[in-house]
């Protein structure tokens, strides 16, 4: 298997991957995967797992052609449209190598493989990974995830999230153009802790903005709550987000780990389109602003563009507004499958 990032594609792929052990239990798995990316994964039984350090640029090429000498697979999964992977797929030495269609293959990655999983149009990413085990006769899907959570870990959520509904708000994606408004995330959370009595959390990483954005956030909330940017690892964020009540998250990886922890996720979506890129179990939560986004820019409906365009535009977040939010919270926190008091998820032993 070739996927090396980010976060959210890697959680979309461990379906995929229990999938694969379940029905071929005996087979032996390689995974090549990111050395960040690798950090959330790296104790799930049954995969051999060779990291790529992209910081090491080209020795980290020379590093993966040594662990790869005198190796033979049956078959490589080349999961990842980019050149990078495909360079990294010219040192693996497989007999089928298996990549996406031509049709959907961005940056020439049907030059890479020699067999191509078939067509599917307006598939969400998950459901476009299935296409995989699809072709090599596996027609079962296991919806689970299953990411080993250490004690210490555990320990950490237990102290950011003791026995009281959560909101976890993650306020940043990796691309800044997905982000909403630190206002926004402040009005929001103020309801849930005023209407809800929920203890709200902020997490995120080590970046200036994200930063930025855990400050600002809650210098302008009426209440308190905790600020954990920059001070969890992948674990203990997964953890974070598994023993939380509600995820409030733009498009981006912790999104996608909330869902894989089975926590309800109120994504916010209006520059990329959620069929495609939603939280996959909270489609039904997503607050999507994404249609009148696409119509202003591309002058047609969604549907009329290339699946997964992409709106660009500042200030096209802004379109989304605190109070649909706040309804969506409430719904969320009524409804009879809401998970609306604190523990452990069932996906993770």
């Amino acid at each position: 298997m070739l996927r090396l990032s980010a976060v959210g594609d890697v959680s979309h792929v461990l379906p995929v991957v229990r999938t694969l052990q379940a029905h071929w239990p005996e087979t032996q798995i390689t995974w090549i995967i990111g050395k960040a990316e690798h950090s959330l994964v790296e104790d799930i039984e049954g995969i051999e797992f060779i990291t790529f350090d992209k910081a090491k640029r080209w020795s980290a090429f020379a590093e993966i052609r040594r662990q790869l000498a005198d190796r033979h697979f049956d078959v490589l999964l080349h999961m990842q449209m980019s050149l990078r992977a495909s360079l990294i797929s010219l040192l693996v030495n497989a007999d089928i190598r298996l990549g996406f269609d031509r049709k959907r293959a961005r940056d020439f990655q049907w030059l890479f493989t020699n067999h191509r999983i078939p067509y599917r149009p307006r598939q969400h990413v998950i459901e476009s990974f299935f296409g995989f085990s699809e072709a090599l006769g596996i027609n079962d899907r296991m919806m689970r995830w299953d990411i080993p959570v250490p004690e210490y870990a555990r320990t950490c959520s237990r102290q950011a999230i003791p026995e009281q509904p959560t909101l976890v708000v993650s306020p940043c994606s990796s691309q800044a153009y997905r982000n909403w408004t630190a206002e926004g995330y402040a009005t929001v959370a103020d309801h849930a802790v005023e209407h809800h009595g929920m203890r709200v959390v902020i997490t995120g990483g080590l970046s200036t903005i994200e930063n930025q954005y855990g400050d600002e956030i809650v210098t302008l909330m009426r209440h308190e709550s905790l600020n954990l940017v920059g001070r969890t690892d992948l674990k203990q964020l997964f953890a974070i987000l598994q023993r939380a009540t509600l995820v409030l998250a733009p498009d981006s990886g912790p999104a996608h780990l909330a869902n894989a922890a089975g926590t309800p996720v109120i994504g916010l979506y209006a520059t990329t389109n959620p069929e495609r890129a939603g939280p996959y179990g909270s489609l039904d939560l997503v607050v999507s602003r994404y249609a009148e986004a696409v119509q202003e820019r591309y002058g047609k409906p969604p549907e009329q563009v290339r699946w997964g365009a992409r709106v660009r535009t500042e200030g096209t977040m802004e379109r989304i507004t605190p109070q649909e939010v706040i309804e969506t919270l409430d719904q969320a926190m009524t409804r009879p499958t809401g998970n609306t008091t604190v523990s452990e998820s069932p996906f993770s032993p």
